[in-house]
């Protein structure tokens, strides 16, 4: 029962955390640490992503439908669709090239991570109080070579705790999209990304996982698509108005108390 609970606090924490710029890999990390959850090969943490990716598909499937279906024949929808590969590729080859370096070292390091949540929301407030003037407003509308900038920017949260879309997000403002395209460029770009990370840990970690740990994973995964449907209903309208600044304070906040209590020995 205390397995089974803990399994669905941590897909709430997936769910609410994984689209808003916080890093729920480090927040699953840490969180898993302090409340003594042991994941074989993390691949917990990993797998329940898929719920998020079912609430991206529930909210967006339509237009991505749409997208896909017209893409043969409309210049603007095929771009978009290239747009995502293409600031998908950095991600694919780093991915791989690193996959057993990052979850045997840096996916244990918790200073490491909490270190990250900190230098993440300092990033995060400067960026929002910058005054950057927007050259795109549409997600669908963008230059191949920002998109593949912004790829690279996603390469960054490979180190857990630095967040892919807090990284694209960030990047994507520098570059001159407004602030709710770049959280919506940023939707679209998790599909092929956490896909690719849930797909890859499934078969490096098959062997580890019995039917007890799919019975988690599975509470994990539900509790997160409730979750991450809602944030993604909200974000977009939320982040408009308000910015991106309270997210790097709850980073910073979040990051020294798992400092703190690291130290302390916990």
């Amino acid at each position: 029962m205390a397995e089974t609970l803990t399994a669905l606090g941590l897909g709430l924490l997936e769910g609410l955390t994984e689209f808003i710029p916080v890093s729920s890999t480090g927040h699953l990390l840490l969180a898993a640490h302090f409340l003594g959850f042991d994941s074989p090969g993390q691949a917990f943490e990993v797998v329940i992503q898929l719920g998020a990716v079912l609430a991206i598909l529930t909210v967006y499937g339509l237009r991505l439908w749409q997208v896909l279906r017209d893409a043969p024949r409309d210049p603007k929808a095929l771009r978009f669709v290239i747009a995502v590969l293409i600031a998908f590729l950095p991600a694919v080859v780093l991915g791989l090239a690193l996959h057993d370096l990052i979850k045997a070292v840096l996916f244990g390091s918790l200073e490491l991570i909490a270190v990250m949540l900190i230098l993440g929301g300092v990033v995060l407030i400067v960026v929002d109080r910058m005054t950057l003037t927007p050259r795109y407003s549409d997600a669908m509308d963008l230059p191949l070579n920002v998109a593949l900038k912004i790829g690279l920017c996603q390469c960054l949260a490979l180190v857990p705790g630095v967040s892919r879309s807090g990284a694209t997000i960030v990047g994507a403002l520098l570059l001159g999209l407004n602030r709710r395209a770049a959280a919506e460029f940023s939707f679209f770009l998790s599909l092929p990304t956490m896909l690719g990370a849930v797909s890859l840990d499934v078969v490096k970690n098959r062997a580890l996982l019995d039917g007890a740990a799919w019975g988690l994973i599975a509470i994990g995964f539900a509790a997160a698509f409730v979750t991450a449907l809602l944030v993604v209903r909200a974000l977009l309208d939320f982040v408009g108005r308000n910015g991106f600044a309270i997210f790097g304070y709850w980073r910073i906040a979040v990051g020294s108390v798992a400092l703190v209590a690291l130290s302390a020995g916990y």
